[in-house]
């Protein structure tokens, strides 16, 4: 009996050590605050949290003033960014085209 209760009591710390080390998200609006200051003054269109090469990311697009995109790429767990790209309409179109039959 007692050699069920340690392995009992073993388990549980191992379980309550694997929760306390996983990192939460640090959520969408957090995310977002830390993606504007990579776009400030500029418009949101579009927001996602995606699984990108091996790592969660929060992904938001800006809209220029020149009528461009700006994708801001924040780290889900670290609220890093990890990526600005800036793409042109033409380039722009051409991935919602893409995306659409991706999902067809």
């Amino acid at each position: 009996m007692k050699n069920i209760f340690a392995i009992l009591l073993i388990a549980l710390f191992c379980v309550g050590a694997l929760a306390a080390g996983a990192k939460p998200k640090i959520g969408m609006k957090r995310a977002h605050e830390i993606a504007s200051t990579r776009a400030r003054g500029l418009k949101l269109k579009a927001r996602e949290l995606e699984h990108e090469k091996g790592r969660w990311i929060y992904s938001f697009e800006f809209k220029n003033l020149n009528g461009s995109f700006r994708e801001v790429n924040v780290d889900a767990y670290t609220g890093k960014i990890i990526g600005v790209e800036h793409e042109g309409p033409k380039k722009e179109a051409d991935e919602e085209k893409n995306e659409k039959k991706g999902k067809n």
